[in-house]
């Protein structure tokens, strides 16, 4: 019975590591494309985009604003989504309207790109524990071998061994770039943050001024 679960535990091992590594990889991507498609390319962009906001909010230009934000170069960004939602409760108090929009940026950005980060770290925590896995099996199968003989052939010993360091290998291989890239990411998801929450308080302060005048 031991034999055949050895047996069988290698190609389960490896084929387990290579369906989280491949995991791993698409959630990165995923998370990546995600955010540049959420956020400005650069500051000289977003500023560029808030500049023209601005200008149609101080000309009261309401469809001139849903226009820019809902245009082919803006409608993917976080932002710009945000202020069309806000424009269609421009009805709302400041305060009111700056708290719906905050909900909508976490529930409806800041939650997605967070579920994906949570993916990728719990590929980083498990390719070490099957890695672990295999380890143990292959030590189970170098002492299984050694039992039945007595002896032990070294060539059957090797090929254990080995498998026991390949797993450990490769759970490394899979985890520690997986760790750096979901540090990464939330570097990248917090300097999202911190951006679209600039910009709306800066799309806020101005539809206020406007509302005013």
């Amino acid at each position: 019975m031991l034999d055949r679960v050895l047996h069988f535990a290698e190609p389960v091992i490896f084929g387990t590591q290579g369906m989280l590594g491949l995991l791993g990889a698409f959630l990165a991507i995923l998370v990546v494309r995600k955010i540049r498609q959420k956020q400005f390319r650069n500051g000289r962009a977003g500023d560029e985009f808030m500049e023209e906001i601005q200008s149609r909010l101080q000309q009261r230009d309401y469809d001139g604003v849903v226009e820019v934000c809902d245009s082919p170069r803006y409608w993917s960004k976080a932002t710009a989504q945000l202020i069309l939602v806000g424009m269609a409760h421009r009805a709302l108090s400041i305060g009111k309207l700056g708290k719906l929009l905050t909900q909508r940026f976490e529930r409806e950005v800041l939650a997605e790109l967070t579920y994906l980060h949570l993916g990728m770290a719990v590929v980083a925590k498990t390719a070490p524990l099957v890695g672990l896995l295999g380890t143990v099996t292959g030590i189970i199968g170098s002492f299984s071998k050694i039992s039945a003989t007595q002896k032990g052939d070294p060539g059957a010993l090797a090929r254990d061994i080995g498998l026991a360091l390949m797993a450990t290998m490769w759970g490394l291989v899979i985890a520690i770039p997986m760790t750096l890239l979901g540090g990464w990411v939330m570097v990248r998801i917090g300097r999202l943050s911190d951006e679209v929450h600039g910009q709306l308080t800066e799309f806020l302060n101005g539809l206020e001024q406007s509302e005013k005048g």
